[in-house]
């Protein structure tokens, strides 16, 4: 991918999707974990622990090539997407623990996501450059400049001028579902020439990914007695992935290009897939009376 496009259009790209994203979050937003602690521990547990588990099973049983099992891995690391909100709210989940847990877990992201990768760094050792493979502070603070740092503008923004917030809010979020779509085009040509084999190699498992994420994120829930629209909600959040964000980390903190394949052929093939998973969950809705975490 051109240089100027990965050192500085990608990280501006994930910024404006990131401010965005702090333009709907509020204090109170965090502030629900109190009020609904088994829900928002149990989804938080599922995509922070139990996904990358998933994800390496997957990628190991299919002899995944190492820089794309990183990939992949990276992707798992990855906190929720914001398209879930969308998702939840088009079928009856509980969209403000949607929203609770977009916020707490791109906080977490700053420490967990390095630290996932670098364990499958080490495991896989993929043929890497040295900035894939260099110190883990660095990663660290390049993972909070471009994920937490705009989140707090954004949420500076809603808090000083709400009004103002409102008015960019839904603008933002067009920009950014556009920003969305070129992040992921761009990673695909850029990979081009190997897309075939990639998506020959990579496209089965990131569909087994994606169904094993949505159905975690919904399962695991229920098993813990949280209500059936929390656990619709769940399934969103751990199943929608922040593409956006793994494909920047791909290239601009680890520096390669073949890392962003799979984040990009996932972020083409979770739409889909959460669709179909949503009719059945809703189906499943109609039949229940609104839900609350028991």
């Amino acid at each position: 991918m051109d240089t100027a496009l990965t050192s500085v259009g990608l990280p501006l790209a994930l910024a404006v999707v990131m401010f965005g994203l702090g333009l709907s979050l509020t204090v109170g937003d965090f502030a629900r974990v109190a009020r609904e602690p088994r829900a928002v521990a149990v989804a938080l547990a599922t995509q922070i622990l139990l996904l990358p588990a998933v994800c390496f099973t997957l990628v190991v049983a299919a002899g995944l090539d190492p820089v794309l099992a990183v990939g992949m891995v990276l992707l798992a690391a990855s906190p929720g997407g914001t398209t879930a909100n969308l998702f939840s709210h088009l079928f009856r989940g509980d969209v403000a623990l949607n929203i609770t847990l977009t916020a707490v877990n791109s906080v977490l992201a700053v420490l967990t996501l390095p630290l996932v990768v670098g364990l499958a760094v080490d495991w896989f050792e993929p043929p890497l450059g040295e900035a894939a493979v260099g110190p883990q502070f660095g990663k660290v603070a390049q993972v909070f400049a471009i994920v937490l740092v705009p989140v707090v503008l954004g949420m500076v923004v809603r808090r000083v001028w709400p009004a103002s917030a409102d008015r960019a809010d839904r603008p933002v979020r067009i920009l950014s579902a556009v920003v969305l779509v070129l992040v992921i085009a761009g990673a695909l040509v850029a990979e081009r020439e190997d897309l075939g084999t990639y998506l020959a190699d990579v496209g089965i498992v990131a569909s087994l990914f994606c169904l094993c994420s949505l159905t975690a994120g919904f399962v695991v829930p229920r098993l813990f007695r949280v209500g059936y629209r929390q656990a619709v909600a769940s399934a969103f959040e751990v199943g929608i992935h922040n593409s956006t964000l793994a494909i920047a980390v791909a290239l601009t903190v680890l520096g390669d290009e073949r890392l962003a394949v799979p984040a990009a052929v996932y972020g083409v093939l979770m739409f889909p897939l959460a669709a179909g998973a949503g009719y059945v969950l809703a189906r499943g809705a109609r039949a229940r009376e609104p839900a609350v975490t028991e």
